[in-house]
């Protein structure tokens, strides 16, 4: 039941963004296609992992754990090959990183704030 959770989360936004790609694409804007497509893979990976949080039987910091290493071995390496920053350095590809963790972090924070007012 989980994956099919995982699967219907992310594959609604997948159609969604996946979409609006191919219409980008079928009007000759290859290149605002071929990022709303990799967009579309981001939202399906993010969406898809989120079922970790409705596995109550683990602490939060668990799921939380967990759900991070999964968007760092999936978001960053779309990232490094998407083309959208420069990646011509170790450094480079350090503060790419920096940066996934970073905007995980607050993101994080703020779903957490907005799940204790909405008790989520």
């Amino acid at each position: 039941m989980l994956i099919l959770n995982s699967l219907l989360r992310g594959g609604i936004a997948f159609i969604i963004m996946g979409g609006i790609a191919l219409l980008l694409y079928f009007q000759g804007d290859y290149s605002n296609a071929r990022s709303t497509f990799l967009v579309a893979i981001i939202v399906f990976l993010v969406a898809a992992a989120s079922v970790i949080y409705d596995l109550d039987h683990w602490t939060l910091f668990k799921r939380s754990i967990i759900h991070s290493l999964v968007m760092v071995i999936t978001i960053y390496p779309i990232l490094l090959l998407s083309g959208w920053f420069s990646v011509s350095s170790m450094s480079d590809a350090l503060w790419i990183l920096l940066l996934v963790l970073l905007v995980g972090a607050v993101l994080w924070s703020i779903f957490m704030v907005l799940a204790k007012i909405f008790s989520w």
